[in-house]
């Protein structure tokens, strides 16, 4: 069979079951006087856990762009590198213009903009949340002139999303004073992400340089900026490009630790890797209201940083966390065994090693591994 074939194949079963999560529903709108047609795709596993909470990703142009959003959110979920999400798209095909209206004076949504900004605030956000099990971190994606209209969410006093993936935004000419006034000054921890192609139209890329240039200029901390020039891509094809990259750079701290994570920032750390292996995974509680079990990938990195730095006390905090986190493992064991050995009480580590082998093996961390270095200690001391 051709490669291509096989491709074609793969794409179509991959198509099929992400459509299978999705449902449309018609939304009967007072604001706007007529019903919107919803798109909604719900993670895999939605209904087998009935406590769990999922980050709300809203999709504008929901008519063409919520399937480059879905297909995304869906393959990175799959792989762990971001939160399970409920992904809703607005389709907007025949009402797009009306939508994104704003006055020539100000740049702020007027007459039916107003009324489309107040639909999505006041009652498509509410019907969502009460209808399904969203968390408290929302993501709001536009390409072109809604692109522009996600911004009005982020100027409101308390902003609607917290994430926002503004995709050759065709902004509003007060636009770049607005976002960097509002951002540099944002006391909540806020995502925006930037990208246009060099196949935009000269005013799409005039604009936004401008405001990449005043983002970039910003120091605060609560803000994570990021920007993408992409070369190629069409005006029509750049969300494709431009989405798988905001969605990692929004969930990077949900993301296991990558190498390059381990050599450019853990091994170079004044403090305790463990003390930021905590604080990794109480900022995704914090950020996405999920309580993430602590990757064993995770604990592998910060296990070899401790060997590497000869940081060896470090070793029985993290044999703490790992006993928690995989209670019948033989993982806190091992690093509890490892305190004690390179901390001068091999007697204790002999006994932690041997305790272990009725724990269930992980991370290349076997019992025959447990019991050679217990019998190695007994050889040395006598025991």
């Amino acid at each position: 069979m051709k490669k291509s074939t096989i491709f074609l194949l793969f794409f179509a079963c991959a198509f099929s079951y992400v459509n299978a999560q999705v449902t449309y529903k018609p939304f009967e709108s007072s604001k706007l006087g007529t019903t919107r047609e919803l798109k909604i795709q719900l993670p895999r596993g939605y209904d087998n856990d009935k406590e769990k909470s999922y980050p709300l990703v809203v999709v504008l142009d929901g008519d063409y762009l919520f399937e480059a959003v879905a297909g995304n959110v869906d393959y990175y979920t799959y792989w762990e590198d971001m939160p399970d999400a409920i992904v809703v798209g607005i389709n907007q095909y025949d009402y797009r213009y009306d939508d994104c209206l704003y006055s020539g004076q100000n740049s702020l949504p007027i007459e039916t903009g107003a009324a489309f900004f107040e639909f999505i605030g006041a009652e498509l956000i509410p019907y969502i949340e009460s209808t399904y099990r969203t968390g408290p971190f929302r993501v709001a994606v536009g390409h072109g002139e809604t692109a522009n209209f996600i911004n009005y969410f982020l100027l409101k006093e308390q902003p609607l999303f917290q994430a926002y993936i503004a995709v050759s935004p065709e902004l509003a000419p007060k636009m770049i004073d607005y976002l960097p006034e509002r951002l540099s000054n944002i006391q909540s921890k806020t995502f925006y992400y930037l990208a246009i192609t060099n196949n935009d139209t000269e005013s799409i890329k005039s604009m936004a340089q401008a405001l990449d240039s005043d983002l970039k200029a910003m120091d605060n901390k609560n803000v994570l900026y990021k920007s993408d020039v992409f070369e190629n891509p069409s005006h029509y094809s750049v969300p494709t490009h431009a989405v798988p990259n905001a969605l990692e750079s929004i969930f990077h701290v949900y993301q296991p630790i990558s190498k390059k994570e381990y050599q450019e920032t853990i091994l170079k750390l004044d403090e305790s890797p463990v003390v930021y292996l905590q604080e990794k995974y109480q900022t995704i509680q914090d950020l996405f209201g999920i309580e993430k079990n602590i990757l064993i990938n995770d604990f592998k990195a910060i296990a070899a940083a401790i060997e590497k730095t000869e940081q060896f006390e470090y070793f029985e905090e993290l044999g703490k966390m790992a006993r928690k986190a995989y209670p019948d493992a033989i993982l806190g064991s091992y690093y509890t065994a490892r305190f004690y050995e390179e901390t001068g009480e091999p007697k204790k580590a002999m006994k932690t090693y041997q305790s272990a082998y009725i724990l269930e093996e992980v991370a290349g961390i076997t019992k025959d591994l447990m019991m050679e270095k217990a019998d190695a200690i007994k050889a040395d001391f006598g025991y």
